[in-house]
């Protein structure tokens, strides 16, 4: 092989490992949604999961495959439900609103509850439970904070962004919140933040975070 050929693979190769890189940080690797990619990397092998409004399983899936994770997903509906079992998820169906009561105190390591909070009516009780059946939580939502969104409002009009799709007559969004919002929220529940992550068009951010993210991720446990 001549030298020129082998600078010419090298580049071919430093490019492939680029574009693994960045397909990681936009969440494409595995076919993970870019917050469920980052959660997944939290999650350690052999981890007992439960995940509440688990949609179609993807990250059960996943967690399942690549990590030999065992656990459940929850989720309401029927479509949905489907999909879990067609991807060889164990899921239970049940509005997670209704209480975690079927499952005892910390018989999880994580609960996760991702792109969905915002949707709930008892989003306090909603927290406590996971808390308190799983020895650490992973909750990701829309930042509302975002800089769009503000923008939305000074010209007049509820904002509508990939995160939020929704239009203000028709949206399933019940407490929208920041990320200084949320963080007080779970200081109220005597929660301790373990870990964040901050995204933005499936990339992480690090600066200015509460006017530059769509999305946060939190990590945490009781104290």
């Amino acid at each position: 092989m001549s030298a020129s050929t082998v600078v010419a693979t090298k580049r071919t190769d430093a490019a492939a490992a680029s574009k693994a890189i960045a397909a990681h940080e936009r969440g494409t690797t595995n076919g993970l949604r870019a917050d469920l990619a980052l959660i997944a990397g939290w999650i350690g092998h052999g981890s007992r999961v439960l995940d509440l409004g688990c949609g179609d399983g993807a990250l059960m899936a996943h967690l399942q495959q690549a990590k030999g994770c065992r656990g459940y997903g929850v989720e309401i509906n029927d479509a949905q439900l489907l999909a879990c079992m067609r991807r060889g998820v164990d899921v239970i169906q049940q509005d997670i609103e209704s209480g975690l009561g079927m499952f005892h105190a910390l018989a999880f390591d994580v609960v996760v509850l991702s792109m969905a909070i915002q949707a709930t009516r008892e989003t306090e009780r909603v927290l406590r439970e996971m808390s308190e059946v799983g020895r650490e939580g992973i909750v990701s939502f829309p930042n509302f904070g975002h800089w769009y969104h503000a923008w939305s409002i000074l010209r007049g009009r509820m904002p509508v962004s990939r995160e939020m799709p929704y239009r203000w007559y028709d949206t399933p969004n019940l407490h929208l919140a920041t990320v200084r919002d949320f963080e007080d929220f779970l200081d109220s529940l005597g929660l301790e933040i373990t870990a964040s992550a901050f995204l933005v068009d499936g990339r992480r951010v690090h600066r200015l975070v509460g006017l530059r993210a769509t999305q946060a991720i939190y990590r945490f446990r009781r104290r």
